[in-house]
């Protein structure tokens, strides 16, 4: 069973985003560009975000480990992103600069690297198993 690396690397990278926001929401949310600490409703954005990367990010690392098809893992993480985009799009007049360059970027990022794994060719079409 080949190990597919990109998808580890992909999936350890949204994992450990994923619980930095479970384990300190507060710092976490700095790093995405947001200097204010979060209350109510916000704190509870964060937690949710944190369970959803977590949770994706975690499953895309097991497809990896376990040599089975990652295309659509990719797909869900570049679809989190997407939300995250359009959803922060609404709300762009509202951010500062830095969550905009860092958070808005960051998710174009992620809808990039989404996009990429999912139409990655599988191990074994590539090997012709």
């Amino acid at each position: 069973m080949p190990i597919n690396r990109a998808a580890l690397v992909v999936g350890g990278i949204r994992l450990a985003s994923g619980i930095s926001f479970l384990v300190d929401p507060v710092r976490a949310n700095r790093l995405w560009g947001d200097p204010e600490e979060p209350v109510g409703g916000a704190r509870l954005l964060l937690y949710s975000m944190g369970y959803r990367d977590a949770l994706i990010g975690g499953l895309l690392t097991a497809a990896a480990l376990g040599g089975r098809d990652t295309r659509g893992w990719f797909l869900a993480s570049g679809g989190a992103d997407a939300a995250d985009f359009v959803g922060g799009m609404s709300a762009h007049h509202q951010m500062r600069r830095s969550q905009q360059v860092i958070g808005l970027g960051g998710a174009v990022v992620g809808i990039a690297v989404g996009l990429w794994g999912a139409t990655r060719q599988r191990a074994e079409s590539r090997t012709g198993a």
